[in-house]
């Protein structure tokens, strides 16, 4: 039953090796206490050292799963199965637990791979023979698993602390690798197995895309100012984050998501040919500009992304330009570590002011509100106030920049939607949005059906049904994957939501497919905005874009 791994965690050992016994398989019921425990706990510091401990226990190759399935992902990318299915393979539940975790994911692998004829009745049966083994507990863990509702607040960011827990090894290090090898599961096994020296290995590299760095939110440029002193007041465009990788002549491509869409962007090719570096890894954004150089509806940019056919005759209509801000990689530097303001100069060695986003240098207030108000004449979003000294912190969204919009809006997670009546009869109309919440899961924080036209509820009933985990009456609950960025006139308190805040007269501005759950406003963020004043609470009705 048991085997032996060597292990760093004995500070006695002087850099000598612990031998620790562990089970050679994993039971699924393992997972499932595990998840049961750390749902219960609100303590940050609980959770990581129940994760560690569990993260010790694991195999080589069952390290990734419990990272994925307990920050409430899988393996496979899609199983294609609903949740009809899910429902319908739950029968009786197995007398004691057997189920191995690694049984589980071969089973879902079959699953995901079943194709073709008869293809719906073979995975439907696969999922009845594996429920069949499973206990009434591992079977509720399974059906959550499965439909995107395990919460129990295990998150990357968690995770990731675990793993350098576990590892005995700093936190900043392991999150450092995740956000440069985009894997924490490949990162848990290197730290585990290897320790700090494994660890090292995940270094930038060129074709292999990083998560680009993220901003946070301030509501204006004084407030930038007041938080950074001098800053650099960049123009945001309403385009597709790109993240750019060139080698001489050779050039990939790839979006916000890190999914490689050179096929689809043969203008930012080209222009990255152009660029005067041996070798660069460059951060940007491509968008999709009329005849008079204004920005097309963010729509009409994403347009060209994900296609591979018919390419030459879209990029005439909707041609893209691209701009760059940043820059990871330089003729075999590394610039990661650099602050901003090395960073950018190095950019500009290479890249011609007209390729990079119009930028202003300051710490004046009245100057930059200026140039604030001349990005939203010309019909762009707003700046990023960059912090000059700052590292590129792959990954991580946080007060380095900071997005001010014209707007209060935010991105948030569609949880729920109800049916519609009247000439909205049988179309998923009415939002329930939600704000991510760094401790586990999401925020609700009101409904909107506004802002919606007869395409777009169209186009939203059908992904919000192939999404559904359950339905209560009129609503219809989904799997928390959809982004859609809400403009909203305040927030009021409420009573009838968790964090005691309620959007005022939400509306939809568009979905957002550029973006995952995980890249969602978080509650933190709203509590900010709420108190800021901005938007300040005031009594009303507690959801009155509800319908």
């Amino acid at each position: 039953m048991f085997r032996f791994k060597y292990s760093r965690r004995d500070p006695a050992s002087r850099g000598f090796f612990r031998r620790v016994p562990y089970h050679r398989f994993m039971l699924l019921q393992r997972l499932f206490s595990v998840s049961k425990e750390v749902g219960q706990t609100s303590s940050r510091l609980a959770k990581v050292a129940t994760l560690a401990e569990l993260l010790r226990q694991a195999g080589p190759a069952e390290i990734a799963l419990v990272i994925a399935w307990l920050s409430g992902g899988l393996r496979q990318a899609k199983l294609g199965v609903g949740w009809a299915s899910i429902a319908a393979a739950r029968g009786t539940p197995a007398p004691s637990a057997s189920l191995e975790i690694a049984e589980v994911d071969a089973t879902l692998s079959r699953i995901a791979a079943t194709a073709g004829k008869g293809s719906a009745a073979a995975r439907a049966a696969l999922l009845r023979e594996l429920f069949g083994r499973a206990t009434a507990e591992e079977q509720d863990f399974l059906v959550r698993l499965l439909t995107g509702e395990l919460r129990q607040g295990a998150l990357e960011g968690i995770m990731a602390e675990a793993v350098a827990k576990a590892a005995d090894l700093p936190a900043a290090d392991v999150r450092r690798a995740a956000m440069l090898a985009g894997d924490l599961g490949q990162v848990a096994r290197t730290a585990l197995e290897e320790g700090a020296e494994g660890l090292a290995r995940h270094a930038i590299q060129l074709f292999r895309p990083v998560r680009p760095m993220l901003a946070g939110t301030a509501d204006g440029v004084r407030e930038a100012i007041e938080r950074h002193g001098r800053v650099a007041f960049e123009t945001k465009f309403d385009g597709a984050r790109i993240q750019v990788h060139k080698r001489g002549d050779e050039v990939r491509v790839f979006s916000r998501l890190m999914n490689e869409v050179t096929v689809a962007v043969p203008e930012v090719v080209a222009a990255a040919r152009a660029l005067g570096f041996r070798d660069a890894i460059l951060d940007g954004e491509a968008i999709s500009l009329d005849v008079s150089g204004r920005p097309r509806p963010f729509q009409d940019t994403m347009r060209r992304f994900g296609r591979k056919l018919a390419v030459e005759a879209l990029s005439g209509d909707l041609s893209l330009t691209s701009f760059f801000f940043d820059l990871l990689e330089a003729d075999g530097e590394p610039l990661l570590a650099e602050p901003y303001e090395r960073r950018y100069e190095r950019l500009a060695e290479h890249v011609d002011a007209a390729a990079r986003p119009p930028r202003l240098v300051t710490a004046d207030t009245a100057e930059a509100q200026t140039f604030f108000d001349a990005a939203i004449a010309a019909g762009h979003e707003g700046l990023v106030a960059k912090k000059l000294d700052a590292p590129y912190e792959a990954g991580a969204r946080g007060a380095a920049w900071l997005k001010i919009k014209q707007a209060d809006t935010l991105d948030l997670v569609v949880l729920a939607a109800e049916w519609g009546h009247g000439r909205r009869q049988g179309r998923l109309s009415n939002l329930h949005l939600g704000a991510v919440d760094p401790a586990g899961g999401f925020v609700m924080l009101g409904k909107t059906f506004k802002g919606m036209t007869d395409a777009l509820l169209a186009w939203q009933t059908e992904r919000l049904l192939a999404l559904e985990t359950s339905r209560d009456g009129i609503v219809v609950h989904v799997r928390p994957e959809l982004v859609v960025e809400i403009a909203f006139n305040g927030l009021q308190q409420s009573p009838l939501y968790p964090a005691g805040l309620a959007l005022r007269f939400a509306r939809v501005i568009r979905y957002r497919d550029d973006k995952t759950a995980a890249d969602a406003d978080t509650i933190e963020t709203v509590r900010r905005i709420a108190g800021a004043g901005s938007s300040a609470p005031e009594p009303g009705p507690a959801d009155p874009s509800a319908g």
